[in-house]
């Protein structure tokens, strides 16, 4: 089986970016598997997710000829071996549901990762951990030593090389600083009951004030807290009859499900930024 990469790519739009693409592809012997394109018509920005296989070339081969094709057409691009999978730090806290979901997916080979730690201000998870045979690193975080706790997160993601930062319900705000230095590679989940029902037990209030809507949102990280750029959202129904305890479980299921979307897609290349939105080829 031939060498498999994704290309993505976006420029502002003009007439024969797809057929210069293919063209390119072409020439240095690629198959293109599969291929998707957006027209932003608002922006005037063209975004393009192509699939394809190339015996020819090395990936690096290959990137130092799109690097000279590119300029043509002012392409921002990357390139990435499907035979590469997304090194990833997992952060959390105290509430396991994203995590666990995300390391049955992840060793069932429903998720192409490669999970390199997992974080947490607590011991909890330390052997849920264990039992996957990933390193556990516990790092408590308070006011006075926030600052030190996120340089020393910050060091652990840059020694595995980690590409991906999934906040699987990890309950600390992230400095300014941090959410630069993980800038569209960081994702968070929150139950989408926000901005109504903010701070501790949104479910108690959520219950109070008779909701008919329980949400989540994927998100990439930014300073903005909550605001960053959606990958996926869902909801689930619900009424009257329903305790807190019973909407707190349906929301945990529907977070579990829209973060594991979000990690899937990104770590499948499907997810570009359009500046404070996404286009995601599913």
């Amino acid at each position: 089986m031939n060498p498999a990469y994704v290309l993505t790519l976006s420029c502002a739009d003009r007439p024969g970016i797809v057929h210069a693409v293919s063209g390119f592809l072409l020439q240095h012997g690629g198959n293109i598997e599969e291929a998707a394109q957006y027209n932003d018509h608002d922006t005037g920005l063209f975004f393009m997710r192509v699939q394809f296989a190339c015996a020819n070339l090395s990936p690096d081969a290959l990137r130092t000829a799109l690097a000279e094709f590119a300029p043509s057409f002012g392409l921002r691009w990357t390139l990435h071996p499907l035979s590469e999978p997304v090194r990833t730090v997992l952060l959390v806290s105290k509430e396991g549901h994203c995590l666990n979901d995300l390391m049955f997916r992840w060793k069932s080979g429903l998720l192409r990762l490669d999970i390199r730690a997992i974080v947490s201000n607590h011991r909890d998870f330390y052997q849920l951990a264990a039992s996957y045979n990933v390193p556990f690193h516990h790092i408590p975080v308070t006011a006075a030593t926030k600052a030190q706790a996120e340089a020393k997160q910050l060091d652990i993601i840059r020694s595995e090389g980690a590409d991906l930062v999934v906040l699987a319900r990890y309950m600390q705000i992230l400095s300014n600083d941090l959410c630069q230095a993980l800038a569209g590679k960081a994702i968070n989940i929150h139950h989408s009951f926000l901005p109504s029902f903010k701070g501790a037990k949104p479910y108690y209030q959520a219950h109070d004030r008779g909701v008919k809507l329980i949400g989540a949102t994927a998100h990439y990280v930014t300073a903005d807290l909550d605001e960053g750029p959606i990958i996926e959202q869902d909801v689930a129904r619900v009424d009257h009859s329903l305790t807190v305890e019973d909407l707190t479980a349906i929301g945990r299921d529907t977070e579990s499900q829209v973060l594991a979307r979000a990690v899937k897609w990104h770590s499948e290349h499907r997810v570009l930024l359009n500046g404070h939105k996404t286009v995601v080829f599913k």
